[in-house]
């Protein structure tokens, strides 16, 4: 739902999450590691079903970082990694921006 509380992903990356290695905790402590594999097998249904040729995605979040996560200590620290929905579209071979990279993508097309 949304709102929720802040998530992170503890133990690794998005990758570590859909291997089983890593969870995604919330702020409150509830482990939300089942939803956030839903969501993102959810999106790559979508993704498939237009046959997106590159999806952008909000870049720091435990589902979208496509660079950076917040390190799973709730301390404003970031680390580099992929969050869970972006590692799934990365293994489908999507390529995945963040919303910092779309107006040299849009160039770089036209």
């Amino acid at each position: 739902p949304t709102p929720r509380p802040a998530a992170e992903i503890q133990g690794g990356s998005g990758e570590d999450v859909l291997a089983g290695r890593a969870r995604v905790i919330d702020s409150t402590g509830e482990d939300v590691t089942a939803a956030f594999i839903e969501g993102a097998h959810q999106t790559l249904r979508i993704v498939k079903l237009h046959n997106a040729s590159a999806i952008v995605l909000k870049e720091n979040s435990p589902s979208c970082g496509s660079h950076f996560i917040y390190n799973g200590h709730f301390n404003g620290q970031k680390q580099a990694g992929l969050g869970v929905t972006t590692a799934l579209l990365k293994q489908y071979g999507f390529d995945v921006l963040s919303e910092h990279e779309l107006e040299d993508w849009y160039q770089r097309q036209h």
